[in-house]
């Protein structure tokens, strides 16, 4: 088997949070190599329109919306995925929420409990619905979308930070349970990209300046630049990389840089 073959023709992916951002950037990377791809979220407009844009290029694309805060509608994605297609290989949990902005001590449990639900519980159901076809097909691929939040506690964000470092553990939990049947399990921490979920920062100058000083490639990543990671998860070559959460994030986790030259 080739190592170096990131062709997914033979591939059916799901991914979660697929109708705009890191989402379809993946789900339309994932199509330009090949694979079937179903996309899902809360909208059916918004699905129709990504997967509209998807076709444009040529991708084989199914809309299919569910809130994975939903465990009926987790399991209806999978039953209406696989009665299409007949089986799944790939699967991207990237649907998330923060309705919580503020400090910590300040949050509602309501708030943690919607924020769990979906991000990481969220990704439990999908991961937990797929396993089984996954295991009749001998292999698979559960890739979990983080966040630096994971690494870097983001002011304000404090809820939404815990959450993330969750779907780290529960990553390497998921990793170490399936390697014997042949399913890898990793994650992505993708530092700030711009998207909608993160609009209040780019959209504000004042704050998009101050945040872009402290990461070293001196900007924040487009939706696309999340793509390259995704296919590598996504096919063969990673087929002995498990466990692991791979940051994305133009160096902003290096911490700030020391220029001790000038001191000599």
């Amino acid at each position: 088997m080739k190592r170096t073959n990131f062709d997914l023709s033979d591939k059916v992916a799901i991914v979660t949070g697929g109708s705009r951002g890191i989402g379809k950037a993946i789900a339309s990377a994932l199509s330009e190599s090949g694979a079937k791809v179903v996309i899902s979220s809360r909208k059916q407009d918004d699905l129709d329109a990504a997967a509209d844009d998807i076709r444009s290029n040529g991708g084989e694309v199914t809309a299919i919306s569910a809130h994975t805060g939903d465990d009926d509608a987790v399991n209806q994605l999978i039953r209406k995925t696989v009665e299409k297609y007949d089986f799944i290989d790939i699967v991207f949990n990237n649907a998330a929420t923060n309705p919580h902005f503020g400090s910590i001590l300040q949050s509602e449990e309501s708030q943690w409990d919607k924020i769990w639900d979906v991000n990481v519980k969220g990704y439990f159901r999908v991961s937990r619905a797929c396993v089984a076809h996954m295991l009749k097909r001998g292999s698979g691929k559960i890739i979990n979308v983080s966040s630096i939040a994971s690494k870097l506690p983001l002011a304000g964000m404090g809820i939404y930070s815990v959450s993330k470092a969750a779907v780290v553990m529960l990553t390497k939990v998921l990793a170490q349970e399936l390697a014997g049947e042949n399913i890898q399990v990793n994650g992505i921490a993708p530092g700030f990209v711009k998207t909608k979920f993160s609009s209040a920062l780019w959209k504000n100058e004042k704050l998009h300046n101050h945040v872009v000083k402290g990461i070293p490639q001196g900007r924040i990543a487009e939706p696309d630049e999340i793509a390259g990671i995704a296919l590598y998860l996504s096919s063969e070559v990673s087929s002995y990389t498990t466990g692991e959460t791979i940051v994305v994030d133009g160096g902003q986790t290096l911490g700030p840089t020391m220029d001790l030259a000038s001191y000599f």
